[in-house]
């Protein structure tokens, strides 16, 4: 029994929050909920093997709750736990499951007298579960992404247990205004407000009944008559994406291509990332036949996601949205520039990570990676070794010094590094923008230009190409040191390597979601280049399923009872 008075004396020292004499009117529930949370802390202390004192650490949210009201139960005014099941179903807007919080039974438990001091106290427990779940998840996220999608940080990760510590302080001092407890933790940027909204317009909808699969066939163009066409404007009718007007009366069971539809087929096209062009061909047909269902649960997917992203956001960033292949430049929380990239193929992710910008290089040398040397480079030397003096590309010892290429066995190489001399034609254009990372990727100027017109820009080899870097690189000397607005560009017109240091450096962040919306509710379908959304889903899927199993501690009423 030694825990709680630790958690106790702890709680003094953080809150300033006072137990109200008329929250003490049921002193017999105040001793089972503490005794049942005791207990429950240390069955948890034999099951880890270590002192329940030591649990402290891991911020058990119950614990701390309650011990800041002195036990006192927080839901036995009927009318409380009444504005918490309503602000609790409004959860589903969040794609938060109400299996996660024991609505049903929260609301069954509301609707009547609940009698006996064990059953208050049972009810108080489950209502206070579901109120810290739920503050908890819409602050935090409901899974831990280190498990299921980590990132790399160049620092120490956010002190989670100082983040869940305040979002239950103020789940204490708020019980009286859960859903405004709800609207304070609940992310307020853009992606996640304008997706949340997207996703609640979907869900309210009426579900279509499921279609049949268009079949596969010959490519479907404007002005073709096809049987396919009538399932074709059914699928794009009920596509979540591109909220399509009812079709009139007379062309639904129409089998001619026409031009209304090939104007609708270029619609999905562009809310999904395919190649604009008005054709079904594989992949738009394949997009086409994701039921609405399966689309829901991927924008559930991204809400997870956007609550992660929210833990490390700043006001002032360089965000990469790696699936949609562009980039926003943050100042004070607004988005001031944005632009289009070119990522990691599927083969060379570029990976998630949080750093800060720290220096560029201006007409920088590109040193060939390895793995871009072995796959890439060989093959074409081997070929014609020509090709190193067509590209510029010098081969030099790890000392810096220039060999002979005819020298090098490039059937057995080793020894030499390839480095491409600064240059309208360099691999890294006119500047690269660097920032500490185990993965030696960062942002860069590039020569491939006409790929930013394309759909899907997944075509580096992990590195991030920016459209536009020179604007990026004036924002960020203009944030990040002192130097006047057109010293950038007598850096690069000196023809000359030159780093750049920033005296202050500039938080960058390099995240992966695959939906998208906009402020007007229209939903964009990233493809899911790197083939997570599945691993996310069944992680959320179990939760769901281990959430539906009773939480435990009012089965220990029974045994604590006086």
């Amino acid at each position: 029994m030694a825990a709680f008075p630790i958690i106790v004396l702890l709680v003094a020292f953080v809150s300033s929050g006072a137990v109200l004499a008329d929250d003490r009117d049921h002193p017999v529930v105040a001793s089972l909920i503490e005794a049942a949370l005791e207990s429950a802390l240390e069955e948890r202390s034999v099951a880890l093997g270590k002192p329940a004192s030591a649990l402290f650490s891991t911020l058990d949210a119950k614990a701390w709750f309650y011990a800041d009201r002195g036990f006192a139960p927080a839901w036995d005014r009927n009318e409380r736990l009444q504005r918490l099941v309503s602000a609790l179903e409004g959860l589903e807007q969040d794609g938060l499951e109400p299996d996660l919080y024991g609505l049903a039974e929260l609301r069954s438990r509301a609707a009547g007298e609940v009698q006996g001091v064990d059953a208050v106290a049972c009810t108080d427990l489950l209502a206070t579960r579901a109120y810290l779940n739920a503050l908890l998840h819409l602050a935090l996220g409901r899974l831990d992404p280190a498990q299921v999608d980590p990132i790399w940080r160049s620092g120490r990760a956010p002190a989670l247990d100082s983040q869940r510590l305040r979002v239950i302080m103020l789940a204490g001092k708020m019980v009286d205004d859960p859903e405004g407890a709800i609207q304070r933790v609940r992310p307020d940027f853009r992606q996640y407000q304008d997706l949340r909204r997207a996703y609640a317009r979907l869900a309210a909808q009426e579900q279509p009944a499921d279609l049949p699969q268009i079949p596969k066939g010959p490519l479907l163009r404007e002005g073709m008559s096809d049987p396919r066409v009538p399932l074709l404007r059914q699928r794009l009718a009920a596509s979540p994406a591109t909220q399509a007007e009812p079709m009139p009366a007379e062309s639904v069971h129409d089998s001619v291509y026409d031009a209304e539809l090939f104007e609708a087929v270029k619609a999905f096209q562009h809310a999904h990332h395919l190649q604009v062009d008005g054709i079904v061909g594989p992949e738009t047909l394949a997009a086409l036949n994701v039921p609405f269902a399966d689309r829901l649960a991927q924008i559930r997917v991204n809400l997870e996601r956007l609550r992660w992203l929210a833990r490390e956001k700043e006001d002032n960033l360089v965000l990469v949205d790696i699936a949609g292949a562009e980039i926003s430049y943050f100042r004070a929380g607004t988005v001031v520039w944005s632009a289009r990239t070119q990522v990691g193929r599927p083969s060379r992710p570029t990976p998630r990570l949080r750093s800060e910008i720290t220096h560029l290089t201006f007409n920088p040398t590109w040193t060939v990676p390895p793995t871009i040397l072995r796959n890439d480079k060989l093959p074409s030397i081997r070929e014609d070794i020509g090709y190193l003096e067509r590209n510029r590309l010098r081969v030099l010892d790890y000392a810096g010094n220039r060999l002979d290429p005819k020298e090098i066995d490039w059937d057995n190489p080793s020894g030499f590094m390839l480095r491409q001399d600064p240059g309208p034609d360099n691999a890294l254009g006119r500047v690269a923008i660097r920032f500490p990372n185990p993965f030696l990727v960062y942002l860069h100027d590039t020569p491939s230009q006409r790929h930013f017109a394309a759909d899907r820009r997944a075509l580096s080899s992990g590195c991030v190409r920016v459209e536009r870097p020179m604007e990026l690189v004036d924002l960020l000397m203009a944030d990040g040191s002192d130097a006047g607005p057109d010293h950038a560009g007598r850096l690069v017109a000196e023809d000359r390597t030159r780093n750049f240091h920033l005296a202050r450096p500039v938080p960058i962040l390099l995240a992966y979601w695959t939906v998208d919306a906009d402020a007007d509710g229209n939903v964009r379908f990233r493809p899911d280049i790197y083939r997570s959304d599945e691993r996310v889903a069944r992680a959320l899927a179990e939760q769901t399923v281990a959430a539906r199993s009773p939480p435990g501690l009012c089965s220990r009423l029974a045994a604590v009872s006086p």
